[in-house]
């Protein structure tokens, strides 16, 4: 298939081309606000290196969320202004998947326990096992405070919420750093297209889980408060 994906939800942008014969063109730099002015012009460039036109991708592939409300808008706008450009399909994935699918292939494991980093002094949680039949989910992503994440046993923590709360999760389980990556979207996109989780321009979406970006000055004090 061909393909472009791209990922803008953590401070780090990643973005990649597959051209027909399977082979990867990848950029990887600064998310972040620089997301916004950087994303396009290496979509290009990536395209122009693959030899390929945007109008002959099979579909257009972006990580919707969680992650940073900024980020996510960019993916969501860039996704949608060139499916509408090119005419074609969306597809969005969600980043914790895009976690779990990067941690197998660092770690191979298959019970992972993805996190983000969510800010606030919280992490975005999922729990994704790969089967047979691919990568399946029990419950939806989750909000939770670095204390409340509970793995069960046997699996494995992945994510790039280490840095930050390292100390407060939970120290006996396996631990792979992640990210949601463009390459990771790539591996999963073809049996999400598959199974008709495709659509177009107007479907790109982000997935919000939190629905405020900034707390009070009351409410960060409070947190202070709470985390002495």
């Amino acid at each position: 298939m061909k393909l472009l994906a791209f990922d803008t939800s953590t401070e780090h942008l990643s973005v990649a081309v597959q051209a027909a014969d399977g082979s990867l063109r990848v950029h990887e730099g600064p998310g972040g606000a620089q997301a916004s002015a950087t994303l396009v012009p290496a979509c290009l460039d990536l395209l122009a290196q693959a030899g390929l036109a945007l109008g002959a991708l099979d579909a257009i592939v972006f990580g919707r969320g969680p992650g940073s409300f900024t980020g996510l808008r960019t993916a969501c706008a860039v996704a949608q202004g060139l499916a509408w450009g090119a005419g074609r399909p969306v597809l969005g994935v969600d980043t914790l998947l895009a976690v779990a699918e990067e941690a197998h292939a660092r770690g191979a494991v298959a019970q992972v326990l993805a996190l983000l980093d969510a800010r606030m002094d919280q992490v975005y949680a999922q729990a994704w096992e790969r089967t047979a039949a691919g990568w399946r989910s029990d419950g939806a992503a989750r909000l939770l405070a670095p204390e409340d994440v509970q793995p069960a046993p046997g699996w494995t923590l992945a994510g790039n919420a280490f840095d930050a709360y390292g100390s407060r999760l939970p120290q006996g389980a396996p631990r792979i750093a992640a990210l949601p990556t463009a390459a990771a979207l790539l591996r999963l996109a073809p049996a999400l297209l598959a199974a008709g989780q495709g659509g177009d321009a107007a479907s790109a979406q982000p997935l919000y889980i939190r629905d405020k970006v900034a707390q009070t000055t009351e409410e960060r004090a409070a947190a202070r408060a709470a985390s002495a």
